[in-house]
This record gives structure tokens, C-alpha cells and sequence, in this order.
């Protein structure tokens, strides 16, 4: 739509550069005709460097932006931006669509479905129950297992396997809060991409992102009832195991290894080569390879140390 379009629609005075806009993304990414935003004083330093045609800010923030770049002023950036992701929010399955490309040798079992658009691989399997959404691409020698569900426009690569009741692809957990405690969806308009040789249990659920993807990297192995958060970005070789837990956009590196029932906050990295213990709780950026346990996270043999201390402290 027209720039002027969206601030009509979202009530929002308008004056400068006519532009088409395409879709919604964050500050450091965002192109010549996608609308950004910033709600946290914390990155306005990001605001300078942005490509966006427009970035929704409070008017305290606008005079950080660059020449080339539309401020639209507004008291609550984020709540607008919730109410913006909406215009941009793909249909949930389309009619109108090519038919679907199905490989050599691949078998769709009575009962599973796939949207059109879609593009399987050679050699796959999609057993009955399963659901594959438009614009679904599917590498060779993948299989889902019954009941998986893959949403629309995301990506899964070669020699993958699926287990049943798995879900890739849902809306992330994001919504804004306005004053009065009222939740406002932010429509997740991004996908997930699974590289090759990546198994996933079943009954896990891998969100997609709000913009671009949430990606799981080649030869990630993840357990039952994982939950991977939107904009989560999985390390090659990387393990999950059973009640994992990464919240929205946390990044780990390769072969990270996460215990059962350990978990992290959002928007944290974890370093190559390391280990969470079980219920281990990430609250921070680790940025050295190595073993961790407990909550708050702490180095693993400490956490035995003072789990000895306080053993012995009950007996006294």
C-alpha cells in the first residue's frame, strides 16, 4: 500500500515522500519500502543507521532518524505497530495458487494434505493426518509423520524427519499491551526454515518469526515437547532436549546442548560448545563454552558445590 494509505488507516498525520511500502520489519534490517519502529529508548542509537522508508517513534525520537527516512509520529509506537502487522498478514490458505510440485517418488498418504503452491522433494513421505500449508518447500527424503503441521511458507530441507503432532510454523507469542491492559496481536508475518538432516519429536512446536525466520541449522536434533520461540535461531549439531524452552529471538550456537526442562530468556545468546544442565535457567548472554547449571545459571560444578552446601546445612 502507499505510505500515505497506512497512516490514513492508522490515523496517523502524514507529510513527506510518497513511497509503496511492502511489509513491516526491525530497524537494522528493514528496506527502502518496509516501515520500521522503536519503542525502547535503548536502541534509538539504531535509528541513524536504518533504510526503512518510515519508522513509527515517539517525537522525543524522530530527530535521530536519517534525511532519507519518513518519521510518523505517534505516542505508542508498539501498540501501532501491533495494529499495523495486520495489513500485512498473508491469507491463512489460498485457493488461487499453482499446484503443488511433488518429487519422484514421494508418497502422499490418503488423509494428508497439501496446500497449493507447495513444492515437495524426491523421496519423501507424508503420512495421513499431516497438513502442508501454501508455499510449504520440502527438501528430498523427508518425512512427516502423522499429524505434523506445517504451516504456510516455510521451509524444511533434505533427509528431515518430523514426528507426529509437531507444528512448525504457528504464530509466536507476541502481542502489545496497551495502558489499559488490553492485548493487541502482532501478526507474525515471517516463516521458519529448517536446514537439512534436522530431526524433531513430536508434539514440539518451532514459531514463526514476526519478520524473516526462525531457523533450526543443519543437523539439529530436538526432542518431544520442545518449545522454540519466534525469531529463534538454533546452532548447527545443536541438542533440545524433552521441555526445552527458548523464548523469542534467543540465539545459540552450534552444538549447544539444553537439558530437560532447562530454558532461556529472550533475546540472549548462548556461545559453540555449550551445555545447560537440566532446569537450568538462562537469564543472560553466555559468552564462554561450558558447562552450566541452576537458577540463577551458574558454572555447573558450583552449583554442585553449593547444592552439597545446603544438603548439609538442612542436616545441621
Amino acid at each position: 500500500m502507499k505510505l500515505s494509505e497506512f497512516c490514513q488507516k492508522l490515523a496517523i498525520p502524514f507529510s513527506g515522500e510518497e513511497r509503496e511500502i511492502n511489509g513491516l520489519n526491525a530497524l537494522q534490517e528493514a528496506g527502502q519500502n518496509e516501515v520500521s519502529f522503536l519503542e525502547n529508548p535503548k536502541y534509538a542509537s539504531q535509528l541513524s543507521g536504518t533504510n526503512a522508508a518510515a519508522v513509527l517513534v515517539t517525537e522525543a525520537m524522530a530527530q535521530h532518524l536519517p534525511e532519507q527516512c519518513t518519521p510518523l509520529i505517534v505516542d505508542e509506537p508498539y501498540i501501532v505497530l501491533a495494529k499495523a502487522s495486520a495489513f500485512f498478514a498473508p491469507l491463512r490458505l489460498e485457493h488461487d495458487l499453482p499446484e503443488s510440485i511433488i518429487g519422484e517418488g514421494t508418497v502422499i498418504e490418503e488423509g494428508a494434505f497439501v496446500a497449493k503452491g507447495s513444492r515437495i522433494g524426491e523421496n519423501c513421505h507424508i503420512m495421513p493426518g499431516a497438513f502442508v500449508g501454501n508455499n510449504v518447500t520440502i527438501g528430498d527424503n523427508t518425512i512427516l509423520y502423522p499429524n505434523v503441521t506445517v504451516y504456510r511458507d516455510c521451509k524444511l530441507g533434505s533427509d528431515c524427519i518430523i514426528h507426529a503432532g509437531t507444528v512448525i510454523g504457528s504464530d509466536g507469542f507476541g502481542f502489545a499491551t496497551t495502558k489499559l491492559g488490553e492485548h493487541v496481536k502482532i501478526y507474525q508475518n515471517g516463516n521458519v526454515v529448517i536446514e537439512d538432516d534436522v530431526e524433531i519429536g513430536s508434539n514440539t512446536t518451532i514459531d514463526r518469526a514476526v519478520f524473516k525466520s526462525t531457523v533450526i541449522k543443519k543437523g539439529v536434533r530436538i526432542d518431544n515437547l520442545v518449545q522454540v520461540g519466534h525469531n529463534c535461531v538454533v546452532g548447527e549439531y545443536s541438542v533440545l532436549v524433552s521441555q526445552v524452552g527458548l523464548a523469542g529471538s534467543s540465539n545459540l550456537g552450534r552444538n549447544v546442548v539444553m537439558g530437560g526442562q532447562s530454558a532461556t530468556a529472550g533475546h540472549l545468546s548462548i556461545a559453540p560448545f555449550t551445555t545447560i544442565a537440566a532446569r537450568g535457567g538462562v537469564t543472560k548472554n553466555v559468552d564462554k563454552a561450558g558447562v552450566y547449571g541452576g537458577f540463577p545459571l551458574m558454572e555447573h560444578r558450583l552449583w554442585l558445590k553449593l547444592q552439597g552446601k545446603l544438603a548439609r546445612l538442612l542436616k545441621a
